[in-house]
């Protein structure tokens, strides 16, 4: 994770982002530290990488890279007023014992905002941000299997936005943000889907973080949160109205380094 020291809304790159509104410094400030400190309390460890001025979207984490085992493929910024934050994760990453590996020339990548595993399988979602043939060659690099999908809905910009994986054969997902196509590759390769409603989807509540059984999601999405808990998952809600001003919360805001195909997950952490 990386402090918001200097996270502001300085551009406009998404449907959420306006440069008229702004955020709140305290607030963000205080947001992020109750993030950090739920995390914690659930038994994660948080790493912090330095803030950087004038890269007010490097607290979003999540679109540093992908973590495969001790891979990180840093991420290719489709925008160039975010591809300045790819040097700051690549140095990190190689600098606490990742081999870190870079996309070839011309490919999108945005690391895991559009690539997530649910169990052995790698979901990738691309056209707003990454591309497909990206996922093409993360499946060929890492020798893994992935399934592109199509966003439809520009709100939806980066698949950890309308998907979220809970644990091998669960997740949550808002069936808007997909193409027919899209829809199908979900239902027929995980079995337990939990439909979000689109209201709850509209604040974001796919873009939640999973510590074991515990998903940590934005605070007034009850409808989720009680579809979670008749899953035997715990709902943890925060608030987080600084970060979707800028289209993130929770998910956003973290990456996981035990690699997200979430290899504690298989020894039931």
């Amino acid at each position: 994770m990386c402090p918001p020291d200097y996270f502001g809304i300085e551009y406009e790159i998404n449907p959420w982002m306006n440069v008229r509104v702004g955020s709140d410094t305290d607030r963000s400030r205080r947001q992020w530290g109750d993030l950090v400190a739920e995390l914690e309390g659930l038994g994660a460890t948080v790493e912090r990488m330095e803030p950087v001025s004038g890269l007010p979207d490097l607290v979003f984490t999540a679109n540093a890279g992908l973590v495969y085992r001790d891979i990180f493929l840093c991420s290719e910024f489709r925008y160039e007023v975010r591809r300045g934050e790819a040097e700051h994760f690549a140095a990190w990453a190689g600098a606490h014992g990742f081999e870190v590996i870079r996309m070839p020339p011309g490919y999108y990548f945005e690391g895991a905002g559009d690539a997530l595993f649910c169990g052995e399988t790698l979901f990738a979602g691309y056209r707003f941000r990454s591309d497909v043939r990206s996922h093409q060659w993360v499946a060929d690099r890492l020798g893994v299997e992935v399934l592109p999908m199509e966003l439809v809905d520009p709100r939806y910009y980066h698949l950890d936005t309308c998907f979220c994986p809970l644990a091998p054969g669960w997740a949550i997902y808002y069936p808007g943000a997909f193409d027919e196509y899209g829809r199908s590759v979900l239902r027929d390769r995980i079995p337990n889907l939990i439909e979000v409603a689109p209201e709850e989807a509209a604040s974001f509540s796919c873009n939640a973080v999973v510590v074991g059984r515990s998903v940590v999601l934005n605070r007034g999405a009850s409808k989720l949160a009680d579809s979670l808990r008749e899953a035997g998952f715990n709902a943890h809600p925060l608030e987080f109205s600084e970060f979707i001003k800028s289209g993130g919360r929770a998910k956003c805001l973290t990456l996981r380094l035990d690699g997200e195909e979430a290899a504690a997950w298989a020894h039931g952490e």
